[in-house]
């Protein structure tokens, strides 16, 4: 099981540039389409309180943001124990 869930749609630039992200990072993620899955968008208002934007990511079942929040983890080094 993935240890990553972006939350996404089928639109959203930012969303493709965190996926992006992943693949580059050898990261492997579950992405959840809230465009076509209605309990997928319950799911994520659920997990980030509301949150009304995607990409909304979670790592290891914890709410981490967005793609400005995705980059500073991975800077930081949150991210090395994901990396294949």
């Amino acid at each position: 099981m993935s240890k990553v869930t972006i939350y996404s749609t089928g639109t959203c630039p930012m969303c493709t540039r965190a996926k992006g992200l992943f693949d580059k990072w050898n990261i492997q993620f579950k992405e959840v389409r809230v465009d076509v899955d209605r309990a997928g968008l319950m799911e994520m208002s659920k997990i980030t309180n509301g949150a009304r934007t995607v990409p909304q990511i979670t790592v290891e079942g914890e709410w981490i943001g967005s793609l400005a929040e995705l980059t500073e983890l991975h800077m930081d080094g949150g991210l090395d124990h994901l990396m294949a």
